[in-house]
């Protein structure tokens, strides 16, 4: 089974800190045909929300600071974000930002796991997070790249309560019966280019024209597209600024 909405423990949002917003936008636009809109407000920093029909997928905002490199990051539904916080550090991670409020939006927090893969949590008030997933355009999957497997099977499950399943060369994480995403143990090689992260996979009808759409508006290949016996085709790319997304079709 697959997540249709987010709930609690599941991954609800991604956002993607750029150097470029404008140049960022149109790059997922010719992707996966977003829309987007700019909040107006000051105070909102020049956060915008990308769209497929009336359903919001996916927001982009400019780098808080310079040193920043461009990155998405995976949000995960919580009804208490304060008490998600406490969990994460009781579990051994940290806490980078808040809880704090979003207007009427919702309460928030940017947190590490103990290898330093950083994700937000999101209680939701007037908004509820992205209004599809595992539809074209949208986040099917998320993968956690980590050095250290088993200390993220600690830390996750205390923190969200996910269920863990496993087979020869993977891992499944699962929330509420439906598996949401997965773990791959990083090699040195890949821990030193890139440090523990967590990688949105958005769904595409077709993952090799998307890759190649991908590399003709700038992006780069990290993985060519693979098909997985039994399995979806998967691709892994950077995008115009440089940061690291998956898409697959299943």
């Amino acid at each position: 089974m697959k997540l249709t909405e987010p709930v609690p423990g599941g991954p609800c949002w991604v956002e993607l800190s750029t150097s470029d917003v404008q140049a960022a936008q149109a790059f997922y636009a010719g992707l996966f045909g977003w829309r987007s809109r700019t909040d107006p407000r000051p105070e909102a920093g020049g956060y915008t929300m990308a769209s497929i029909g009336e359903d919001a997928v996916a927001a982009f905002s400019p780098l808080y600071r310079p040193e920043q490199e461009p990155a998405w990051t995976v949000s995960f539904a919580t009804e208490d974000a304060d008490a998600s916080a406490d969990a994460v550090r009781s579990a051994g991670g940290t806490v980078l930002t808040g809880p704090m409020d979003v207007f009427d939006q919702g309460r928030f927090a940017v947190a590490a796991d103990p290898s330093g893969a950083v994700f937000s949590l999101w209680q939701a008030r007037a908004f509820p997070g992205a209004g599809r997933f595992n539809d074209p355009g949208t986040l099917g999957w998320a993968e956690l790249h980590t050095p250290d497997p088993r200390g993220a099977l600690a830390f996750y499950p205390a923190v969200f309560g996910w269920t863990v399943s496993t087979s020869e060369h993977f891992t499944h994480w699962g929330v509420h019966g439906a598996d949401f995403g997965g773990m791959k143990e990083q090699d040195d090689d890949e821990q030193a280019e890139t440090p523990a992260h967590w990688l949105p996979y958005f769904t595409v009808s077709d993952t090799e024209s998307t890759t190649a759409r991908a590399l003709t508006a700038g992006g780069e290949p990290l993985a060519p597209p693979t098909h997985i016996p039994g399995g979806p085709w998967v691709a892994k790319l950077r995008d115009a600024q440089g940061a690291r997304f998956g898409i697959h079709t299943p």
